[in-house]
Order: C-alpha cells, then sequence, then structure tokens
C-alpha cells in the first residue's frame, strides 16, 4: 500500500469514526428530548387535573350560592330566577378567586334586598288589614 492509500484509508477511518459518533451524539440527545417531552407532558396532565379540580369547585360553590339565592327568593312570587346561571366562557381562569369574591357581596345585597321587601310587604299588609304574606 502506498502512503496515499494509506492516508485515504486512514481519513476513511477519520470519517467512519466522526459519523459513529455524530450518530452516538444524536442518539443521546434524542433519548434526553424524549425524556424532556415526556417530563412536560406529564407536567401539564397534572396542570389540566389541578385545573379541571378547581373548576368543579368553582361549579360547587356558584351552584351552593345559586341555591341559596333561590332559596331566599322563594316567598318573591312576582320574581321569576329564569333558569339556572352557566359558565361564562370569555372568563379568565386567572380571575377565578376575584369573580368568587363578588358573589358573597351580592348575595348579601339580596338577601338585603328580600328582608326589606318582606317588612314593606308586612308594613303594608298591616296598614290594609291584611293578613300579611308569609316570610
Amino acid at each position: 500500500m502506498t502512503d496515499d492509500g494509506a492516508t485515504a484509508a486512514m481519513r476513511y477511518k477519520e470519517i467512519i469514526a466522526l459519523s459513529r459518533g455524530s450518530a452516538e451524539n444524536l442518539r443521546e440527545w434524542e433519548l434526553a428530548r424524549a425524556e424532556a417531552l415526556e417530563a412536560e407532558i406529564e407536567e401539564a396532565q397534572n396542570a389540566i387535573d389541578v385545573a379541571t379540580e378547581r373548576e368543579e369547585a368553582a361549579a360547587k360553590r356558584a351552584t351552593r350560592w345559586w341555591k341559596m339565592a333561590l332559596h331566599n327568593i322563594q316567598g318573591l312570587n312576582w320574581l321569576d330566577p329564569r333558569e339556572d346561571p352557566r359558565p361564562v366562557p370569555t372568563a379568565r381562569a386567572a380571575y377565578l378567586e376575584r369573580y368568587l369574591e363578588e358573589v358573597k357581596p351580592s348575595y348579601q345585597e339580596l338577601v338585603q334586598a328580600v328582608l326589606a321587601l318582606g317588612w314593606r310587604a308586612k308594613r303594608a299588609a298591616a296598614k290594609r288589614g291584611e293578613q300579611p304574606p308569609p316570610a
């Protein structure tokens, strides 16, 4: 074998070694990326589970407030509550606590208004000499 042949053979072996090294590096990178993607998928699934639980808890809380409000207005025959409230698709999840905090004062205002209406109705009935409406 001549020097040119030996040099070409050495160069060929060098190229093969580099390509094997590149293939191994690529394989390691792909395995690491697959692990990272699996971790991201698991993290996303956990976030979905937490959001689902949070949504269910908020729905239960809103339903409880709605039922309490319906109970308070059941004696007001002229007030038709219509249908149950539905979720608002444009609501922002980040503001959930703020939305829920707005319900309590609104509910308290409703209770005060119903109580005021109840007293006014009883007082008006008493002035007319009628039987007061049930509370």
